[in-house]
């Protein structure tokens, strides 16, 4: 996976001064991770600088609804706001932002009870956003586009009229749509002592019928190697559920098409980052090449 290098400048470090009021004379930390936006440790605190692409705006909505959820979900972090009420400045035409800073790690296949701890949680976070009616969007996140089955697949290997036509009666039929996390996976959480602390990375937050971030999120919580593993798979859906979660349990073919949609918003990503020069090792072309086996698997 291949991750940014934006650097932490000392625009980033006068900006942090003058519009949080941190001082900080030391050398910021490089946190690992981040695809598209770089996180520094700065004492008690974590600067995230983001691509010249994303906009102030765009950011600003993002870390709304994660200042929402943080009312009711202790494990949401939000950002700190400025000295004016901001929470995003622009430095070096990137997006910068500061959050308090959880100590954790990345959880694994090794975290006990993982899955199901990020099931419930999920579902505690969708119910504290249920409520929230946010102003539209200012950009479509990665998860939207397609989802009324509207727009062709990224590669021929995912053409699938029948998905197509599924997606828009989905879209016709669930009403029902709130704020949610939009990228819920392992990497946008953190875990100390064996519990989950902290639900990070918020620039995909969008507005879509909770099921979507279900379908995906028990697939990157259930171990997939060397098959997909769909007992860990529903488990985690009916472990959602238990926990009250707003989508319900998912029926066997909700659950693999919207899965398979989006699957089809990652290959857009990936073809994306090879269009901007985002060079891919083996490790990285092995991944897509597997996506693209789960989305002819889990057709119905």
């Amino acid at each position: 996976m291949p991750f940014t290098d934006i650097p932490f400048t000392e625009s980033t470090r006068r900006a942090l001064d003058a519009h949080w009021g941190l001082r900080f004379p030391g050398d910021p930390v490089r946190l690992h991770g981040g695809e598209e936006s770089a996180a520094f440790a700065v004492g008690d605190h974590v600067v995230r600088v983001g691509p010249e692409w994303r906009g102030t705006e765009e950011a600003e909505w993002c870390y709304a609804i994660a200042a929402h959820a943080s009312t009711e979900v202790p494990e949401v972090v939000a950002p700190v706001a400025t000295a004016d009420g901001r929470a995003v400045v622009r430095v070096d035409g990137r997006p910068m932002s500061v959050w308090p800073l959880v100590p954790g790690r990345w959880p694994t296949r090794e975290t006990p009870g993982a899955p199901a701890q990020a099931a419930s949680l999920l579902a505690r976070l969708h119910r504290s956003l249920a409520g929230m009616q946010p102003p539209p969007r200012p950009v479509p996140s990665g998860l939207e586009p397609g989802l009324d089955g509207s727009e062709p697949p990224a590669e021929p290997a995912l053409a699938d009229p029948e998905l197509d036509s599924w997606l828009a009666e989905f879209h016709r039929t669930h009403r029902e749509r709130q704020a949610v996390h939009g990228d819920f996976y392992p990497g946008n959480t953190l875990t100390d002592g064996g519990a989950l602390t902290a639900v990070v990375d918020w620039d995909e937050a969008c507005v879509v019928p909770p099921a979507v971030e279900v379908a995906y999120a028990a697939l990157e919580w259930a171990e997939q190697e060397p098959a997909i593993d769909t007992a860990a798979v529903r488990s985690f859906v009916q472990a959602y559920a238990a926990a009250d979660g707003p989508a319900g349990l998912l029926d066997e073919e909700t659950l693999a098409q919207l899965i398979r949609h989006r699957l089809r918003r990652e290959v857009v990503s990936f073809h994306e980052q090879r269009r901007l020069g985002v060079a891919h090792d083996a490790e990285d072309l092995a991944y897509h090449a597997r996506r693209l086996e789960i989305f002819a698997e889990l057709r119905p």
